[in-house]
């Protein structure tokens, strides 16, 4: 245990630990269906769903970076928010509806509806292993820091982690997840809310101060207009965030089941919408918080240099917080962290359960068999992610293996979505259209990612724009092989 993570700190984390459970089990209440399960009886309110959305995608990595993102930056992640509440928009405006005809259990099944069951089931298979994949190294990426404060080994704060978030999610199903989701997220603001005031505590003059400072070394500048046709291949161009990010969005919230299960549990469509919008709202406010106390830990080390960026708020965590506190500060780390893990379980046990193996099994209709599944899949994926981000530690940080695993989704996303738009937009296009062109577009993205990553082509493109290419090259691919089979056949 690190000398500086107090026995009080370490009482406050236990507590939360324990309650968490408890709570969980009381608010999820008890699971009759596979529909109260994976779509908490769809009867949840739209602000929780808000509020669980931004949980799911907030995860330990966000809290972390984005305060060292203003330490060596400055604010211009703002502009990517701005995105993403346009994609949100768009998600709202164009997907939800198609979503909330019928019966739909998850975000595949428009593309059943639309192309047929191959691909659903190949778009749910290539959901499940993105969210394996990425989510087991976020939870390991989380575990760092807590390290860093607390001392204990990485293995087991995974392990902890695991086993405490599985236990309410197989009890409490979706309905136990979102409230959760819930507490999770208020206390991990509230972690940055009070690390803030601490700040504006210890720096003389106060809050003023720091922000004078911040701005006067440039910390505080959100718009990056600048950039031309060198600014794709840069994260903080204005138009990278807004464009960029927008179809990000359209991805992450339209065509990931991770997002798409909370909103399908959405009383309405309408309630749905005001979810998915507000929640992009919310997301600008935590991170201009987040970015704000990242620029008040430069006023208070004075912009000193440290080994990684992401070293900066876990030091301040130990150094500048007093006993109690801290304990606090963690606990909302690792909340981040169990959001992650929570909203990835059921997710990936919904599509597993209802996309693939029901199907297979020809019992998509047997109720009790699908909830009795869709928990086993549970406890199954808990064994996945956990055992998977124990197993990165055997990693070195930085190492290719670990940046794919962060950054699968960007070369995914755009096959997705493209799959969906297909469908939406082309009225003839088939089956083997939409698999030709969600197929040519993610081999496409990977390429052109490990092309970059690796050296092989300069580096043209951000990650960012990636959502966007992917769906643009499935689009043309997909009505491309329409035309040609419709000649072929001529």
């Amino acid at each position: 245990m690190n000398p500086a993570f107090t026995t009080l700190d370490a009482v406050v984390l236990v507590a939360y630990v324990t309650g968490i459970v408890a709570l969980g089990a009381i608010l999820g209440g008890r699971q009759r269906t596979a529909r109260d399960y994976f779509l908490g009886g769809r009867g949840l309110p739209w602000w929780a769903i808000c509020f669980s959305v931004v949980a799911t995608e907030t995860s330990a990595l966000t809290v972390i970076s984005l305060p060292a993102t203003a330490y060596s930056s400055d604010f211009w992640f703002l502009q990517l928010a701005l995105g993403y509440i346009a994609g949100r928009i768009a998600v709202a405006a164009v997907l939800l509806p198609r979503y909330f005809r019928g019966e739909q259990s998850t975000a595949y099944a428009f593309l059943e509806t639309r192309f047929g069951p191959s691909v659903r089931r190949f778009a749910s298979v290539i959901f499940m292993v993105t969210r394996a994949l990425a989510d087991s190294v976020r939870i390991f990426a989380a575990a760092i820091p807590i390290q860093l404060i607390t001392g204990v080994p990485y293995w087991q704060a995974i392990a902890v982690a695991g086993v405490v978030t599985l236990a309410y999610t197989y009890i409490g199903g979706l309905r136990a997840v979102v409230w959760i989701d819930v507490i999770q997220m208020f206390l991990y603001l509230f972690a940055g809310l009070a690390t803030l005031v601490m700040l504006a505590r210890l720096v003389p003059g106060g809050l003023g101060a720091v922000l004078e400072a911040a701005n006067s070394a440039g910390r505080l500048r959100v718009l990056h207009p600048g950039g031309g046709l060198r600014g794709f291949a840069d994260p903080a161009w204005l138009f990278t965030g807004l464009i960029g990010g927008a179809f990000l969005s359209m991805a992450s919230h339209g065509v990931d089941h991770l997002i798409v299960q909370r909103l399908l549990a959405a009383r309405s469509l309408g309630e749905a919408r005001r979810a998915v919008v507000v929640s992009g709202v919310v997301v600008f406010v935590q991170f201009a918080l987040f970015l704000v106390v990242g620029a008040g830990l430069f006023t208070y080390y004075g912009g000193q240099t440290f080994a990684t960026p992401d070293e900066i708020f876990p030091r301040f965590i130990v150094e500048g917080l007093p006993p109690g506190l801290s304990g606090l500060v963690v606990a909302g780390i690792l909340a981040a962290m169990m959001s992650t893990v929570s909203s990835s379980l059921n997710s990936l046990a919904s599509a597993a359960t209802i996309d693939v193996w029901a199907p297979l099994r020809g019992r998509a209709d047997d109720d009790a068999w699908l909830l009795a599944t869709g928990r086993r899949f549970t406890i199954g994926w808990a064994v996945v992610l956990v055992g998977g981000a124990i197993l990165f530690q055997l990693v070195q940080q930085g190492t290719p293996v670990v940046v794919i695993a962060l950054q699968i989704a960007s070369f995914t996303y755009g096959g997705l979505l493209g799959g969906f738009l297909l469908g939406i937009v082309s009225q003839r296009a088939d089956q083997a259209a939409a698999l030709t062109g969600m197929g040519i577009a993610i081999v496409a993205m990977g390429v052109l990612w490990a092309g970059q990553q690796f050296g092989w082509i300069p580096r043209i493109v951000d990650t960012l724009w990636f959502a966007l290419l992917g769906s643009g090259i499935t689009l043309i691919a997909g009505v491309a092989h329409t035309r040609l089979r419709r000649r072929s056949a001529a």
